[in-house]
């Protein structure tokens, strides 16, 4: 028979732990809160800091047109504009935009011509300058070829491979399978999924490659290119022409930049150099793209945007957005 003295014992006990269950529901229910709270405020940052971003948009397309609004035949380094964080007044958070020139890179896209509706063509010349890109990089030449023709393979839109490249029976082969874009590439994080690229040698060909939309080779503004680019210039030629040699010209360059693309090619640092008509067509001393990129940080949260302006038309506009870091 159980005593009072026990039951009362008993009760006491069965309280407790109902006390203990309540106190555990309701500290998980709490942090649950928080948790809903915290990202809810993160959410509401994020989407301030998305409108801040987009008015930083609008404030660097309005700079660029200043710019080009001088002399649209020529751009040049002149102001201190590339590569010069300008800040904006964000409330509660600080917010900074940089441009740089957008067209000196290697166009991906321009291993590919337009072959008419519908139809992308590999082009020859685009592939041998893209091989030569990635040997003066320090790609093994092998290496550099295959990757130079998958990649022509990877955007144009028939099945067969070119020598060296790769088409759908070489990636349906794999492990995790796919098949190739057959179009224009839109992110250049694509480059990861081409044959021989392999992250050590993304991450070398990352800071040189561009995706601009349209299938025509990027266009090199012999004004802007800074010495640290040469190997941009280095390419465009056969050879002949080391990198040593191209930092050389760019750190000889006037204060004003060319005029023309012909007083360029007649300095004297170039005479003897063979020079291919494609390459030669390849350099400007206007600039048709920009790249942005936007920083943004508000109540605790960070937020990065890429962006590419095409300034061919005026006003100029964005054509391409990316949130967070290049991948």
């Amino acid at each position: 028979m159980i005593t009072p003295a026990r039951e009362r014992g008993a009760a006491l006990l069965t309280v407790l732990l109902l006390v203990a269950v309540i106190a555990v529901l309701a500290a998980t229910a709490l942090e649950k809160l928080r948790l809903s709270t915290r990202l809810a405020s993160n959410m509401i940052a994020i989407e301030q800091a998305r409108g801040y971003a987009m008015a930083a948009e609008t404030l660097a397309t309005t700079r660029i047109d200043s710019l080009l609004s001088r002399n649209p035949a020529q751009v040049t380094l002149a102001g201190g504009w590339s590569g010069r964080p300008f800040q904006l007044p964000v409330p509660g958070g600080v917010a900074s935009a940089t441009v740089v020139d957008g067209g000196n890179c290697f166009n991906l896209n321009g291993l590919a011509v337009n072959g008419g509706p519908g139809v992308l063509v590999a082009r020859p010349a685009a592939i041998v300058q893209f091989t030569r890109l990635m040997t003066l990089l320090g790609i093994p030449g092998q290496t550099a070829s295959t990757i130079a023709a998958s990649t022509a393979d990877w955007i144009d839109t028939d099945s067969n491979p070119l020598p060296n490249g790769a088409e759908d029976e070489r990636y349906g082969n794999r492990r995790v399978s796919y098949r190739t874009g057959n179009t224009l590439i839109s992110d250049i994080s694509e480059l990861r999924a081409i044959a021989e690229v392999t992250p050590q040698i993304y991450a070398k060909l990352r800071p040189w490659v561009c995706a601009q939309p349209r299938a025509e080779p990027s266009q090199i503004n012999v004004n802007t290119l800074l010495p640290e680019q040469a190997a941009l210039f280095a390419m465009l030629l056969p050879d002949t022409l080391t990198i040593d040699q191209a930092r050389a010209l760019l750190l000889e360059r006037p204060a004003q930049g060319y005029t023309s693309t012909d007083a360029f090619w007649k300095l004297p640092a170039l005479r003897g150099i063979i020079v291919f008509p494609e390459g030669q067509a390849q350099t400007a001393v206007t600039t048709k793209w920009f790249a942005l990129r936007i920083e943004v940080e508000l109540g605790g949260s960070e937020l990065t945007e890429s962006a590419l302006i095409d300034a061919s038309v005026q006003p100029a506009r964005l054509v391409s957005r990316a949130w967070g870091d290049p991948a």
